[in-house]
Formats: C-alpha cells, sequence, structure tokens
C-alpha cells in the first residue's frame, strides 16, 4: 500500500488525510495517508527519514512551505518562482522533487466560484508572504491583474523583482474607499494569517460592496473574521479557502497517481461536512 503524509504544525486539524481517501476511492487505488507533526529544525530529517521508509509523497503546509523549498533536489518552475513548495514527489536515488499546486488551486476554486474559466479582474491579494507569493503567477496566468498590499512594503517590493507586472497598493490605502480608474471588476483575497486571531484587517467597506467576491485563503467551522467583516461591509459574495484545499490537494493526487486527476464536485461537500462535524 502506498504511503503519503502531510507535514506541518499544527497537524492534528489536517483533512488532507480524508480528502485523499476520498479521491483515491474515485480510482480504486489503496493508499494510507498521515499526518505528520513535526518542528523547523526537524523537518528536513523528518521528510528524508519519511522518503526512506517508502514514502510516495508528501504535502507541505504551514509553516513549511519555503523551508520545503530548500530540502528538496530539484523544483519546478513554478515552485521555484514562488519560493515555496507543498507537494513532494520522490524521483529514486534520494532524489526529491518540489512543487506548488496552490496557485492553480486557488484559480480553479475561483473558477468553480465565479463560474468563469477566465478570471478577468483585478485581484487584490491582502499579504505577501508564502500563501501570498505561491498564488501569484497562476492568477496572472489565468488573466487577472494582480494588485498585492502589506503592512510591510518591503515584502512587496521584493516579490515585484520576481513578478513581472504585480502591482502594489500602499496598505494605509486600504482604509480608504478605492479610487475609481476603470480597472476590471475586483476580487478581494486574504492571504493573511488574522483569521486565525479572529483580528479584523482596516479595510475600508467600499472595498467589499465594490468587489464581484470577497474570498480567505483561511477556512474554519464558522465563516472567518475576515469573511465576517466582508459580509458586515455588504459583500456580495464570499467563500473561503476549502475549496482551494480540495482543489490543490487533487493536482497534488494526479501529481502522484500518474496524472489522475480527481472530480472535486462530490468531494467538497463531504469535506465541508466533516469539518463542521469535527
Amino acid at each position: 500500500m502506498m504511503k503519503f503524509t502531510v507535514f506541518g504544525n499544527p497537524i492534528a486539524h489536517s483533512l488532507s488525510p480524508l480528502i485523499h481517501q476520498r479521491f483515491a476511492e474515485q480510482f480504486g487505488i489503496e493508499l494510507d495517508y498521515t499526518r505528520s507533526l513535526t518542528s523547523k529544525a526537524g523537518f528536513a530529517a523528518a521528510v528524508a527519514k519519511f522518503f526512506r521508509s517508502g514514502g510516495a509523497g508528501a504535502n507541505v503546509t504551514v509553516p513549511f512551505k519555503t523551508v520545503a523549498a530548500d530540502v528538496v533536489t530539484h523544483l519546478t518552475p513554478r515552485a521555484a518562482h514562488a519560493g515555496a513548495v507543498n507537494t513532494l514527489i520522490p524521483l529514486g536515488h534520494g532524489q526529491l522533487a518540489g512543487d506548488t499546486t496552490d496557485g492553480e488551486g486557488l484559480v480553479r476554486d475561483l473558477q468553480r466560484v465565479l463560474k468563469h474559466d477566465e478570471l478577468p479582474y483585478e485581484v487584490l491579494v491582502i499579504g505577501a508572504g508564502g500563501a501570498a507569493s505561491s498564488v501569484i503567477e497562476a492568477l496572472q496566468e489565468a488573466g487577472a491583474r494582480v494588485v498585492m498590499s502589506n503592512r510591510s512594503a518591503a515584502k512587496v517590493s521584493a516579490l515585484q523583482d520576481d513578478f513581472n507586472d504585480l502591482q502594489a497598493l500602499p496598505f494605509s490605502e486600504l482604509a480608504r474607499p478605492p479610487s475609481h480608474n476603470g480597472q476590471a471588476q475586483r476580487v478581494v483575497v486574504n492571504a493573511t494569517s488574522a483569521s486565525l486571531s479572529g483580528a479584523e484587517l482596516p479595510i475600508h467597506s467600499a472595498w467589499f460592496q465594490e468587489s464581484v467576491l470577497a474570498y480567505d485563503m483561511m477556512y474554519g467551522k464558522q465563516p472567518t473574521a475576515f469573511l465576517k467583516q466582508a459580509q458586515a461591509a455588504g459583500a456580495t459574495k464570499v467563500a473561503d479557502g476549502l475549496g482551494m484545499l480540495v482543489e490543490q490537494a487533487a493536482l497534488s493526487f494526479a501529481l502522484w497517481h500518474d496524472g489522475q486527476l480527481p472530480n472535486v464536485e462530490p468531494v467538497l461537500p463531504a469535506i465541508r461536512s466533516a469539518l463542521e462535524a469535527n
């Protein structure tokens, strides 16, 4: 039986084992998918041990996605560009490839939520950490004009060196209504960890009112703090990151299983039910 795992800290809450079990059932595949708690200091050793023991693939979640990029022997172009890895693929002879499916996973979920194959929108990404950097390229390739805002402007500037056409918005501007400059309709994406602490972001209500979607890359049993803030401000549509989680997992699954891409439609409601039941 093939062995898979997800590395993270914390990790006990991870829905990945259930998601991949549901995917495997679609193809009649037997697998054993576990959760692996580790630390930054012990991450490299934990990864090496897992694959030495016959691991067939692994996912990487918070806070190890950037650390994972330094552990692998090969990086896909999109993972190298993002500087982050969420999928580990053994190549044999001690070689390990690192890829990121987060960006494509987000794009696929936005396409599902917005019912649009292209993303002809201005996508305002709030935050400039690993979660944000891993989705820029995929959003741009899907046709979005990506604008990034972060408390530390220097982080956005650094990403602008790596991503052509990435626009910057001073964080202080979020506290004022957006200027109308004739740009495409807007999607507001929270890529910060504010929802983990339940903190509201200093965003004027007009940003939500004038957007087609407010999207939080975080998810939970209840609407996140960001989504509650968006709804209270009058957002027309909101969505959390559970769909992104399932979509990126499907793409990881395909990388490990000869390109077999699962159907997420029957899996997503089952995962939502499992999340709400815990």
